[in-house]
């Protein structure tokens, strides 16, 4: 069969079985090592029996419910590849807005050549703090996460994006209070769906992405209330605290927010698609 035959096929399957037609070209370009540009440039190329084998796999896995970044390994983020498995979330587009308003606010708050701490909590794959490293050069980064098999695929990521962070196993801020350390920036992407959510979710996601990383009590709140016993013994002021929230979560965790924080100034960004997505508070 050639490309396009296997393409054509791929998509009615997909569509056949309620998923994105999208994802056998995403599947097609990584076992054929192309970019979209050279796979649609190359629609008559004929697939060998192995290739052709191992791409019908991996569309019948995703049908079964395996997202396609856990079948590739990887995941591309703020325009890097990072590595992906089932111990980790797989990064979305929504996490990249936090970094860009993060990097947007940096300037207000901080004077220019500070050596600023910079703490990513709940890492997982490392996006966060990796990509916060790589933005900026001169922040100290440390990123925790509760999960060991976590962190392995953290570090690899920085190891092959060359990022000097200290990855640290801790819950929560625990590991910064144990050792007395306070932190000028703190960002994090706690789970923050509510438990009963789950009945209605994909079991692409139900099935794969770990649930640690994903549900967060009976309001999807529980993280962020945890947050606000500990917040005040690590951060140093002046201080920006910026947390990804899940949609209508905004005016929640701002409250928390500006409970924990009354001289704060606390604000809620929407994501591209005009949905409460970011809580920040510049800590004055």
């Amino acid at each position: 069969m050639k490309v396009f035959e296997v393409l054509k096929w791929a998509s009615s399957f997909l569509k056949e079985n309620d998923r994105d037609a999208n994802a056998g070209e995403i599947l097609l370009q990584h076992y054929l090592k192309q970019t979209r540009s050279q796979l649609l440039a190359n629609l008559h190329y004929e697939l060998s029996k192995e290739e052709l084998e191992q791409f019908k796999s991996a569309v019948e896995l995703h049908v079964d419910g395996t997202p396609v970044q856990y079948i590739t390994g990887s995941e591309e983020f703020y325009g890097r590849t990072f590595l992906v498995n089932e111990e980790v979330l797989i990064p979305r587009p929504e996490t990249e807005e936090l970094i860009y308003y993060t990097l947007r606010k940096l300037p207000n708050i901080f004077t220019k050549g500070q050596n600023l701490s910079l703490a990513d909590i709940g890492t997982g794959s490392g996006a966060i703090a990796i990509t916060m490293k790589l933005e900026e050069t001169d922040l100290l980064v440390t990123a925790t996460d509760i999960a060991d098999p976590s962190l392995e695929v953290a570090r690899k990521n920085a190891k092959l994006l060359g990022a000097e962070v200290q990855f640290v196993q801790g819950d929560l801020l625990q590991p910064f209070i144990k050792q007395n350390n306070q932190v000028d920036i703190l960002l994090s992407n706690p789970p923050y769906i509510p438990n009963d959510d789950q009945k209605s979710m994909s079991v692409v996601v139900t099935d794969h992405e770990p649930h640690r990383a994903l549900f967060a009590g009976v309001d999807g709140l529980d993280f962020y209330r945890r947050f606000m016993e500990q917040l005040p013994l690590v951060m140093k002021v002046p201080g920006l605290i910026g947390f990804e929230v899940g949609t209508g979560q905004g005016q929640a965790v701002a409250g928390l927010l500006k409970r924990t924080f009354p001289a704060a100034e606390v604000s809620i960004e929407n994501d591209i698609n005009k949905k409460d997505r970011m809580v920040f508070a510049v800590l004055k």
